[in-house]
């Protein structure tokens, strides 16, 4: 499945629960976007992943999701997202308790580089 407009638009509304979040096309898929920070990714299969870290995988496990891994010539890498549980894509409250921590794990990771590769802007 390709990205659409339709796609991205889906998106958009989805993440709007959290304040500031834009949608941006990248690498196949799309990037969920707040204050500089990717926090969210959607990939072309549809499937929607969230920025985890170990304060949070926790959760994603109590949720049977599993982490989003990125192969590349054969080998598989963990890039940080989780897949995101089905059931927050009907449930905005919840869904936006999980991207606002999404959020947070983002901040977290950026907040690790040193100051001249740090994305936030907010």
């Amino acid at each position: 499945m390709a990205v659409t407009k339709e796609f991205a638009a889906y998106l958009e509304d989805l993440f709007s629960v959290l304040p500031g979040s834009r949608v941006r096309r990248m690498f196949g898929g799309v990037g969920v976007f707040r204050q500089g920070l990717m926090y969210a990714l959607a990939l072309e299969d549809g499937k929607i992943c969230l920025k985890a870290d170990a304060e949070t995988h926790a959760d994603f496990r109590a949720e049977n999701c599993k982490p989003w891994l990125y192969e590349r010539d054969g080998r598989k890498m963990d890039m940080g997202y989780w897949q995101m549980p089905d059931r927050l894509a009907d449930d905005e409250e919840d869904l936006r308790r999980w991207a606002e921590k999404a959020f947070a794990v983002a901040l977290r990771a950026d907040a690790k580089k040193p100051p001249r590769q740090r994305r936030f802007t907010g």
